[in-house]
């Protein structure tokens, strides 16, 4: 019988915090593949220091890009394409025989890189499991120590990647609001938040859940803020 794909999501950076399900099949695996950037040991990888067997074949992919290259640049699509198809190939050969637990922080369904091989994996009828994680921003808000959401509110998901004008747009209409993939958009982001008036509402959460944690009201942070950085929005919803 041939192998599968299990995909195990990790949680939002802290380890007490992967489930029991992800801890047992990480420890028993025999392939682990993960993603990272080229020259670094990778947070997935590094978040299982320990855990992995030492009996196990280690498969580090790595990005051929990351910022390197505008995202709306079709050069990095095609890259990034064949990355994922070239890595289809080379698991989908393992599986002929073994099982290849592949680990993605958060929830590997939640803008996880996983999902570009799953897709290219199940088109081959490759068999593909996933296990959730909590994802980054539940570790963000818990951090923060607010409820996120009340009664009716509406949770928005924003990127920070998008236009200011489309960014202004989620601000102005949510209840309730995440913004992710800040980095250097943070100076639209801010702008964004004060035409709305809603900058002095805003809290920063760094690294949430890991060593390095930070929350901040938005209004205190200059600079650069770490890749894991979300800002939040609290909801002021229906409530008895």
């Amino acid at each position: 019988m041939g192998g599968r794909i299990i995909c195990v999501g990790l949680g939002p950076g802290d380890p007490d915090l992967m489930s029991v399900r992800a801890d047992r099949l990480i420890r028993g695996a025999h392939h682990v593949a993960y993603f990272r950037k080229a020259g670094r040991p990778g947070r997935a990888r590094t978040l299982v220091d320990g855990m992995i067997p030492e009996t196990a074949t280690e498969h580090a992919m790595e990005y051929p890009v990351t910022t390197e290259i505008p995202v709306d640049d079709p050069e990095y699509n095609r890259i990034l394409a064949g990355f994922y198809d070239a890595w289809t190939d080379r698991l989908a050969e393992i599986t002929t025989t073994e099982d290849v637990v592949v680990l993605c922080e958060g929830d590997p369904l939640f803008f996880g890189s996983f999902m570009h091989l799953q897709t290219r994996l199940e088109a081959r009828g490759i068999p593909v499991s996933i296990v959730p994680g909590i994802t980054g921003m539940s570790g963000c808000w818990t951090a923060a120590g607010r409820p996120m959401t009340w009664g009716d509110d509406v949770l928005t998901i924003v990127m920070a990647t998008l236009p200011e004008d489309e960014i202004l747009r989620h601000v102005r209409s949510a209840d309730a609001l995440v913004v992710m993939k800040i980095g250097r958009n943070l100076p639209k982001l801010r702008r964004a938040l004060a035409q709305a008036g809603r900058l002095d509402d805003a809290v920063m959460v760094e690294c949430g859940t890991m060593k390095d944690e930070r929350v901040r009201p938005l209004t205190e942070v200059e600079g650069p803020v770490p890749y894991f950085s979300i800002v939040l929005l609290h909801g002021s919803g229906r409530r008895p």
